[in-house]
């Protein structure tokens, strides 16, 4: 019971300084939300890059050029298909397709942009569709061997995305000057540049780019089952250089699984994350800082109170009890607006980021997310009275009911 009204006591305080306790919770309340805001963004990254694992499965690796540029666009290295018939022989590769890829000029009316033009076997098609991890959304997957057809990222369905009006089913777009007919669309990936991308057959591609005929920018496997995709990967590296005459070290290609490539951007996106959460952590030093200078104002402004108290028999922890309870409260009420900011700010956030095409950044808010901020905010608060609190409880009646 005892408990219960020096609760009162502490929430009737918080009331009667409404103004100050609002800006002192107003500094948790940032911090907290800057927190919720970033964890939120860095959770839904690390949950696309676990579904793209999921989806397209750990057993899938590739070999490209070693230099920087996509694949593909590098004129100094290319994927042969003698090089593909000999990788695809070795022992623990169950699966491979061969990509062409390169740069085209885009046009549909008075519109015009350059993107990635891409170039497979339709036989691989289910192949290639695991590793992608797209599906056509709309009208038709290509046919082997057919030309004069294309399939369309996600984008040019869009108004001002691609082009300045949406492309539809059927109608026709010129590559490098050549028309195409528009057969189908695939779902959108959430990368601006990726949901540009064009799609054709290896046969239609190779009457694009004449030059790039036989000459690969990649070269996607899968493993054997069972088979350790790493060890495969640097079994690959060696025979290929080998095969190519290449010294080890000044290897033309590189072979990548891709699972590292996965952690690679992880590791990236995690390191923003960290570096952002660190600025955050700024902020939340400073509202701890507010809190103490709050409660140690509390503490000298009801000194008398303190001394009264402690003249009825008060205890030094009941004292205690009641500042830590005040300034974890200031920190709960923080926390829970922090968190209520928090969602508002990330989900319009996330909104605008699908809206520019990068729907693959778009924050998730689980429940634990919800209830770490809220127990962290109070705890910090909580922290903050402590030494207050032990100001308070240590102080002498007599000379406390003496305080001016």
């Amino acid at each position: 019971m005892m408990q219960y009204d020096e609760m009162k006591y502490s929430i009737k305080n918080i009331w009667s300084r409404k103004t100050r306790s609002f800006l002192t919770s107003l500094s948790i309340l940032i911090g907290v939300m800057s927190v919720f805001v970033i964890v939120s963004f860095g959770l839904g990254l690390n949950y696309y890059v676990d579904t793209i694992a999921a989806e397209a499965g750990v057993d899938k690796l590739y070999v490209q050029a070693a230099g920087i540029g996509a694949p593909g666009t590098d004129d100094t290295f290319a994927i042969t298909a003698t090089d593909i018939s000999f990788i695809s022989k070795i022992k623990g590769v169950n699966e491979f397709a061969g990509m062409y890829l390169n740069i085209g000029k885009m046009e549909s009316g008075n519109d015009k942009l350059f993107a990635f033009v891409a170039g497979f076997d339709m036989d691989k098609q289910d192949f290639i569709d695991e590793v992608f991890t797209v599906s056509v959304e709309k009208g038709r997957n290509l046919k082997s061997g057919e030309v004069g057809k294309v399939m369309l990222g996600y984008n040019y369905q869009v108004k001002d995305k691609a082009f300045s009006k949406p492309v539809k089913l059927g109608d026709k777009i010129d590559i490098n000057d050549m028309p195409f007919e528009v057969v189908g669309f695939y779902e959108e990936v959430g990368n601006p540049s990726d949901d540009v991308n064009v799609y054709m057959t290896d046969k239609a591609f190779e009457l694009l780019f004449p030059d790039h005929k036989d000459n690969y920018g990649y070269v996607m496997l899968q493993a054997d089952k069972n088979e350790n995709v790493s060890e495969l990967a640097d079994k690959i590296s060696e025979k290929f250089r080998k095969f190519r005459g290449e010294e080890e070290g000044k290897e033309t290609f590189h072979v990548q699984t891709f699972e590292d490539a996965l952690a690679v951007f992880s590791s990236v996106t995690n390191i923003i994350v960290i570096v952002l959460a660190l600025i955050a952590a700024i902020s939340i030093f400073v509202a701890t800082v507010n809190i103490m200078n709050t409660m140690y104002t509390a503490v000298l402004e009801r000194t008398k109170e303190i001394g009264t108290m402690k003249a009825v028999g008060a205890r030094n922890s009941e004292i205690m009890f009641m500042f830590i309870f005040e300034s974890g409260v200031i920190g709960l009420i923080g926390g829970i607006i922090g968190v209520i900011f928090g969602y508002l700010i990330a989900s319009a956030g996330g909104s605008l980021l699908a809206q520019l095409g990068y729907s693959m950044f778009a924050p998730i808010f689980p429940w634990q997310l919800y209830a770490a901020c809220i127990t962290f905010a109070s705890v910090i608060g909580a922290a903050a009275g402590v030494l207050p609190a032990m100001q308070a409880a240590n102080q002498k009646p007599v000379d406390a009911l003496r305080y001016e």
